[in-house]
């Protein structure tokens, strides 16, 4: 069980802001749904929550898509210990928790597997790759985390 204070990964993907006002008039009912969505520990939860939202209220605008992919990469980032990303237009920073579950080899294997990506500072990484829209910045962050999650603590590929 998670502490209920737990820190979540920040996310930025610099698209436009989540529509909760307009999806969901009225802030209790905003925050019941933000209260679901932090409920959601795994893909089949939000799957559900999307489901449900397309049901009561029709296709989901982008905004919506992007706050439930939001979360869902938050879900992917906290075994290996991301604490930030911002992705924009042509580059994503990653940066992790002090003393992330990731060994330091399987970030500098990670590094070395590819030329866009070197270091931020002693605790994040620039990864310079082009991403124009939501589905794609989203794309490639999950190329990102399923790259780095494939590195052992001795950065060799699993």
């Amino acid at each position: 069980m998670e502490a209920p204070l737990a820190s979540t990964t920040e996310i930025k993907l610099h698209v436009l802001r989540p529509a909760a006002r307009r999806l969901l008039p009225g802030c209790a009912r905003r925050l019941v749904l933000y209260k679901r969505l932090a409920n959601c520990h795994d893909d089949d939860d939000l799957i559900r929550l999307r489901e449900e939202l397309i049901d009561r209220f029709g296709r989901m605008p982008e905004q919506a898509a992007a706050l439930i992919e939001t979360h869902r990469l938050r879900i992917l980032c906290t075994p290996l210990g991301i604490a930030k990303i911002d992705a924009a237009e042509s580059l994503i920073l990653l940066q992790f928790v002090p003393r992330p579950p990731l060994e330091p080899a399987a970030i500098i294997a990670f590094m070395q597997s590819r030329k866009d990506t070197r270091l931020a500072g002693e605790d994040r990484l620039r990864i310079e790759v082009e991403s124009r829209d939501l589905a794609q910045r989203v794309q490639r962050i999950r190329e990102i985390i399923a790259a780095l999650s494939r590195f052992d603590k001795a950065g060799r590929k699993t």
